[in-house]
């Protein structure tokens, strides 16, 4: 499927946090250039700390879906980013002109220990997807342009 702008389809086992910070920081980021969703494997439902780091930063995705990935997303996408090993292996089969890009995130959700040290261990993925997503949004619009 075409698009004026190019599609991102950020995938996660359960579309609950990192999927979720990266579809953010692509719409943040990417100011309009480019179409940005997530889905999960599964969907378990947004994660309130993803929502709270996220809006320390100044990005709101508390009015983002948590979705399962369908056969329409993947149509859409030009390129599938899983932020982790289950949706890599997971992933669905993928029209050959869409690229797949793999980033090995760790899952803040399983961290343990107090209020704070799980915070920091959210604040440190966000700030990593942050990183990512501009990067690919340099390599795209490099292409693009």
């Amino acid at each position: 499927m075409t698009h004026d702008k190019p599609c991102i389809l950020f995938l996660c086992t359960g579309n609950s946090c990192r999927s979720q910070m990266a579809e953010g920081w692509a719409r943040h980021l990417g100011g309009g250039a480019v179409v940005a969703e997530s889905a999960g494997i599964e969907a378990h439902g947004k994660n309130p700390r993803a929502i709270a780091v996220m809006a320390e930063a100044g990005v709101d995705i508390s009015g983002q879906e948590s979705t399962r990935v369908t056969d329409a997303m993947i149509r859409r996408a030009n390129v599938v980013v899983t932020v982790c090993g289950h949706a890599d292996e997971h992933c669905p089969v993928l029209p050959p002109d869409v690229e797949k890009i793999h980033w090995p995130l760790e899952d803040p959700a399983k961290a343990t220990g107090s209020e704070e040290e799980i915070m920091a261990k959210f604040r440190a993925t966000r700030d990593e997807v942050r990183t990512r997503v501009g990067e690919l949004l340099r390599q795209i619009q490099g292409l693009q342009g």
